[in-house]
């Protein structure tokens, strides 16, 4: 497994979460234009879901002797529609 390539998407996360975080203490101090920060928080949200994806995806053809780097961004609809 490539820890370089991991530890970067895991650094996206990072900072996507501790946006998230700030931007939902904005929306519950009511000091910011609602319905922008709702959009804002739900692009997030995906990117977030798509980031995880990928790692997933690395960290599993790591596991099974395939090149980590085959795996690729998959589009916000396809990660979105995916069943917990």
């Amino acid at each position: 497994m490539s820890g370089k390539e991991n530890a970067e998407i895991l650094g996206s996360i990072g900072q996507m979460v501790e946006a998230e975080k700030q931007l939902r203490a904005r929306i519950a101090a009511g000091g910011t234009d609602q319905d922008a920060a709702r959009a804002e928080l739900a692009a997030i949200e995906v990117k977030l879901d798509q980031c995880w994806d990928l790692l997933r995806q690395r960290r599993a053809r790591a596991e099974f002797g395939e090149d980590p780097a085959g795996a690729k961004l998959r589009p916000a609809a396809e990660v979105e529609g995916y069943r917990s």
